[in-house]
């Protein structure tokens, strides 16, 4: 990963020299924007409580796996620390939902709900959808939205193999965002990312989690990235963004956050 990051790091630039407009204002108002907003002390009140809860969870796992070599029964508190999303990111897809405005966000893979709630409180007029393949995980989800009052979240429990094709189905309305963090394999990922795009429209946006996890995450990104319906992406390292902007020149970047 540290490799992966030089790499990265190299060959990515920032503000200085962007000459897409709708990039550069996306890029200094909302992904490098370092403000605060209300919603975010009670989501990390409760992540510092989660980091000190002696709970323990049997953990089901139709993903990739942990690179930690967690077990089976793992600790709410190790969960927090290893498979929630820090901060940094969650607060990123805040701002992300909050400028977009999309009223249905679908998000691949709950954990603990701590993302779920920022992407819920960044437009509580949205509806959120979550997916969670581990029963217990998604008890413990539930739990956390309930105790942060919100309403706006349904949370889909099973593996997303299963789950995903079906709900899509009966979606009220386009997809307008998505986060992708259920899978980090490339097969899935691009299973999953081919299901969505099939409810997307223009102005949908993709977030893919981990882009640079793995080898074989790389490879899907540079699959997605060569998508005929892409037109634009936005590589952060840690995430990617990906639009469909049919007026939009087709165009990579590669940016530090």
């Amino acid at each position: 990963m540290i490799v992966r990051y030089l790499t990265f790091w190299w060959r990515s630039g920032n503000a200085h020299g962007l000459h897409s407009p709708f990039v550069y204002g996306l890029y200094t108002t909302v992904i490098r924007h370092d403000g605060q907003f209300a919603a975010f002390e009670p989501i990390e009140s409760l992540r510092r409580q989660l980091l000190n809860s002696p709970e323990k969870l049997t953990v089901t796992d139709f993903g990739a796996g942990s690179q930690t070599g967690a077990g089976r029964v793992r600790r709410v508190a190790a969960i927090a620390r290893t498979a929630a999303k820090p901060a940094r990111l969650a607060q990123l897809l805040f701002r992300l939902v909050n400028h977009f405005r999309p009223a249905t966000v679908l998000e691949l893979g709950t954990s603990l709900g701590l993302t779920t709630a920022y992407l819920a409180a960044a437009n509580t007029q949205a509806q959120v959808l979550t997916f969670e393949g581990c029963p217990q995980v998604a008890a413990a989800a539930r739990r956390n939205f309930a105790a942060l009052g919100l309403d706006n979240i349904r949370l889909l429990e099973g593996n997303i193999d299963l789950t995903l094709a079906p709900a899509l189905a009966t979606l009220p309305a386009p997809l307008d965002f998505v986060f992708f963090d259920g899978n980090h394999r490339r097969e899935p990922t691009l299973r999953y990312f081919e299901q969505c795009l099939a409810c997307a429209h223009e102005n949908s946006v993709f977030v893919f989690d981990d882009i640079h996890w793995s080898a074989e995450m790389e490879t899907a990104w540079a699959a997605i990235k060569a998508h005929p319906a892409v037109t634009l992406t936005v590589d952060l390292f840690w995430v990617g963004l990906v639009f469909f902007r049919k007026k939009q020149p087709r165009q990579d970047f590669s940016l530090r956050m």
